[in-house]
C-alpha cells in the first residue's frame, strides 16, 4: 500500500470509531486527494479545532472556495458541529476527515464527482 492509502485507511478508522459514521470510501479517497500534499505534513494535515484563525481558513479556503458556498454564519456553525462530532478533546483532527464530514454535511459530494 502507498502512504496515501495508509492515510485513507487511518481516516476511515477515525470516521468509524471517533465520529461513529461509516465512510463512503470513494468520496473519502477523493477528498484526501483534494487535500494535496498537505496530508503528508504533520502541521497542515490536522485542523486545530480551538484556533479561530484555522477555522476561518477552513471556512474560506474549503467551504467558500472549494465547495462554492456563500459565506454565512451557517458555515462556522457547521465547522463547530464537525469538530464536536470528531471530539473536541481529540488532538489529531485530520484535515481530510474534517473536509469529508463538511462535504457530507452540505451535500456537496458532486464536487468530487
Amino acid at each position: 500500500m502507498s502512504k496515501r492509502d495508509d492515510l485513507i485507511a487511518k481516516y476511515a478508522d477515525d470516521l468509524r470509531h471517533k465520529c461513529k459514521m461509516e465512510p463512503d470510501m470513494g468520496l473519502l479517497t477523493k477528498v484526501t486527494i483534494g487535500c494535496g500534499p498537505a496530508i503528508y505534513n504533520a502541521d497542515s494535515s490536522t485542523v486545530a479545532g480551538s484556533d479561530v484563525g484555522e477555522l476561518e481558513t477552513v471556512k474560506n479556503n474549503f467551504l467558500v472556495k472549494k465547495l462554492g458556498l456563500a459565506d454565512s454564519p451557517a458555515l462556522m456553525d457547521a465547522i463547530h458541529a464537525v469538530i464536536e462530532t470528531y471530539g473536541r478533546s481529540e488532538r489529531h483532527k485530520h484535515r481530510a476527515v474534517v473536509y469529508y464530514m463538511l462535504t457530507k454535511h452540505f451535500g456537496k459530494e458532486a464536487i468530487y464527482g
